[in-house]
């Protein structure tokens, strides 16, 4: 491999907040970031804004609220032939205030699939394209948050996580299903799921994968990056003293740019090679507060959940032995 190419990186979700300012620091260390987001303009106009050089990123778009965008990103990415040394689940949507649910074109509940099912579905079609490189192992970084763990100050606010025993997706979850557990819908608990579902598919890939690809597989919880636009559906007040709140009371307060250089940071320095692991930089932030293996929830935790939530996610997303259905027998193509 030829020791001049730049390491490349993908990163959902990328036209703002953490995965914006993660393609920045990724950029600086000399890496190519493929900003991979359902607007392009606006990811072409953030990258620009924030100062990321022309040269060392290109966007791509992909909506993970749509199965078939997420196979036909996979598919173009295939074709151009470019290697892949990391991939970065960050992408997600966050609808606190919504009454009814929204729907995917595949008709399933928009919060989960586009922050779980998407992602889900993005990093087996990608796992081919990840090759250990002459810069570092081949990385899987899927984002996680606080509010995944009701072990945690910051995840014991109702409504908790609870996949139940993943009745709703066993039962098909389309409509009237709109929970993992089959149970009413709840707009939070639906994002809290999603991010359950995250840790789950990260540990779940580490056991299936790791050995046998070389691949690391990580989540991280960067800290509360209290004024990211994930809270953009949120009331307005909300967002005015959320931001206020973390920074003045809780002591949890993390920048954007802060959090993007945590994202970088597990995403290429070798101290974060542990394929498995859940890195956490804890909830009273400190610039220089040294980062640690946490442990994440007891669902996120559970193996034989782990299990029923990979069978029944591939499933939804049309996976069949890891291979999608309509592919011609080869293992994780498209």
């Amino acid at each position: 491999m030829a020791q001049d190419r730049k390491p490349t990186v993908i990163i959902t979700g990328a036209s703002s907040g953490v995965g914006l300012y993660g393609a920045k620091a990724l950029a600086d260390r000399g890496w190519h970031v493929i900003m991979a987001c359902r607007n392009v303009g606006k990811a072409g106009e953030a990258a620009q804004e924030l100062g990321i050089p022309q040269g060392s990123f290109s966007i791509a778009h992909i909506d993970l609220g749509d199965l078939e965008s997420v196979r036909r990103f996979a598919r173009e990415f295939k074709a151009s032939g470019r290697p892949l040394d990391a991939l970065v689940c960050n992408a997600a949507i966050y609808m606190p205030l919504i009454k009814e649910p929204l729907w995917s074109p595949e008709g399933y509940e928009l919060t989960m699939t586009t922050n779980h099912l998407g992602h889900f579905l993005l990093c087996n079609l990608m796992m081919e394209n990840l090759k250990p490189s002459y810069y570092q192992d081949a990385r899987i970084v899927i984002l996680g948050t606080v509010t995944h763990n009701p072990d945690e100050l910051g995840g014991k606010i109702p409504p908790q996580p609870d996949l139940g025993n993943f009745e709703g997706f066993e039962a098909g979850f389309k409509n009237p299903i709109t929970m993992a557990n089959g149970k009413s819908f709840e707009p939070v608990k639906a994002y809290k799921d999603s991010k359950v579902c995250n840790v789950l598919t990260m540990r779940e890939l580490h056991r299936r994968f790791h050995e046998s690809t070389g691949i690391t597989f990580t989540s991280l919880y960067p800290g509360c990056v209290a004024d990211t636009p994930l809270f953009r559906n949120h009331y307005p007040l909300f967002q005015k003293l959320f931001p206020l709140f973390q920074k003045n009371i809780t002591g949890g307060y993390v920048s954007q740019e802060l959090a993007g250089e945590r994202l970088a940071m597990v995403v290429a320095d070798p101290e974060y090679k542990q394929s498995g692991a859940y890195w956490s930089w804890g909830n009273r932030q400190k610039k220089d507060r040294k980062s640690f293996v946490q442990k994440v929830s007891p669902q996120a935790r559970d193996d034989e959940k782990a299990r029923r939530m990979w069978d029944l996610s591939a499933k939804l997303v049309g996976l069949t032995d890891g291979t999608p259905v309509g592919a011609a027998g080869a293992s994780r193509s498209v």
